[in-house]
């Protein structure tokens, strides 16, 4: 990859699938509550915008406090009993750093959670940085958290690439002016990503693996 010296990875739907633990902190947190289980799919078109824009339209406005504090006590357990990485993705971060690649997060989960499932699941050592949106003003898909990213390692947009999963990952690419790759295992629908125009779409995140060089252009195989 002609002049890229950084990839940044956001984490839930792109490298990591974290559903089910959110799904089972989220119906733990409804039923606390008293308000009734949502089915997976409700849930899953909710993720990606952090967990208080996750729970806030299935609680009344007085029990979002509450639920917020149950759902961090809960999730905190089971990302770690339930999260799991896609296939290869281990392997394809090993390879790009040992090719000298800069690696990323930039992701909408708040950093304690982020942390925990970086950790947890054995990736601390390939990613030289982690930011997630609580530490900025706005989260994707403001372009803020890339263009901090990029800041922190001086390269220009240019000299980056940025791999996601869903609409606001294209749109914050497009903004931040970084080729964008989306892969279609998160949670938003491919018509939609479609219509965003990223970079390159991809069905699995392993298909990185079949990125090749022709000229100055990035060529996608697959």
């Amino acid at each position: 990859m002609k002049n890229v010296k950084l990839i940044i990875f956001d984490l839930d739907g792109t490298l990591i699938d974290a559903y089910r633990a959110i799904n089972k902190s989220f119906n733990f947190t409804m039923r606390r509550l008293g308000y009734p289980a949502r089915s997976s799919a409700q849930i899953r078109r909710a993720v990606g915008w952090g967990d208080e824009s996750l729970l806030a339209p299935f609680v009344r406005k007085p029990d979002l406090k509450k639920a917020l504090a149950l759902y961090r006590s809960h999730h905190l357990k089971s990302i770690i009993r339930y999260s799991r990485l896609f296939p290869r993705v281990e392997a394809l971060l090993a390879k790009l750093k040992s090719k000298g690649y800069k690696l990323a997060v930039a992701s909408n989960r708040p950093t304690k959670f982020s942390l925990v499932l970086i950790r947890s699941l054995g990736l601390a050592k390939y990613f030289d940085f982690v930011l997630c949106a609580d530490k900025l003003k706005k989260g994707k898909p403001h372009p803020e958290i890339l263009q901090a990213i990029m800041r922190k390692f001086s390269v220009t947009p240019r000299q980056a690439l940025y791999v996601g999963d869903m609409v606001i990952d294209a749109q914050a690419g497009r903004a931040a002016g970084i080729k964008t790759v989306i892969v279609t295992t998160g949670s938003s629908d491919i018509k939609d990503i479609r219509r965003q125009k990223p970079y390159r779409i991809i069905s699995k995140i392993s298909a990185l693996f079949k990125v090749e060089k022709r000229g100055q252009n990035y060529f996608f195989i697959g």
